[in-house]
């Protein structure tokens, strides 16, 4: 070998090297930057799955909320139908109160909500039946009711009038203003 031909083999060898060398260094750069990749690949997809968690943990707890919402609404609708079934059943108690305690019924609401002047407005089918009785009956006590001639669709009850001024006695409105009374102590007796 001559001369330049070991020179040329000692480039060879030292460059061989020195590209042996910035390989090696550039795999152990791509090796902490793949394993930083990595790292930050977990990361991202712990976060992500953190992150999907807490979301359908909050979409369950806004369904559970609605669905509860739903539920005592509907309980709630449940329990204001079974109330108003008790009210209607009581009206129609009353409109099928036997005649004699019916009278005395109607008598005793003129006497308790009148002065004891006003004329008695009953039904077509009351006034026929049981209006004579009743205005007798209220005036057992010395009161001076008159039974009118005007007669209106009550649905049972009776309204007092004395000029322009009536007071209204029919069952439903008795019982509509009795409801909104006595409306929590229906309910705790019904469902307590």
């Amino acid at each position: 070998m001559n001369g330049l031909e070991k020179i040329n083999a000692h480039i060879q060898r030292d460059g061989k090297a020195e590209v042996d060398a910035i390989l090696a260094e550039a795999g152990k750069r791509i090796e902490v930057a793949q394993a930083g990749y990595r790292a930050q690949a977990r990361q991202l997809t712990a976060d992500a799955q953190v992150k999907r968690e807490r979301t359908v943990t909050e979409r369950l707890e806004r369904l559970a909320g609605s669905a509860d919402m739903e539920r005592r609404q509907m309980l709630l609708g449940a329990k204001q139908a079974c109330i108003d079934e008790a009210f209607d059943r009581a009206a129609r108690a009353l409109r099928a109160l036997p005649r004699e305690e019916y009278v005395a019924l109607l008598a005793k609401t003129a006497v308790a909500a009148g002065t004891g002047c006003e004329e008695i407005v009953l039904s077509a089918a009351d006034r026929e039946n049981v209006g004579q009785a009743v205005v007798s009956a209220a005036n057992a006590g010395g009161a001076a009711f008159t039974l009118s001639d005007e007669t209106r669709e009550l649905g049972g009850g009776l309204v007092l009038k004395k000029g322009k001024v009536e007071i209204n006695c029919a069952f439903d409105t008795q019982l509509r203003q009795l409801r909104q009374e006595m409306a929590s102590d229906v309910a705790h007796t019904l469902f307590d």
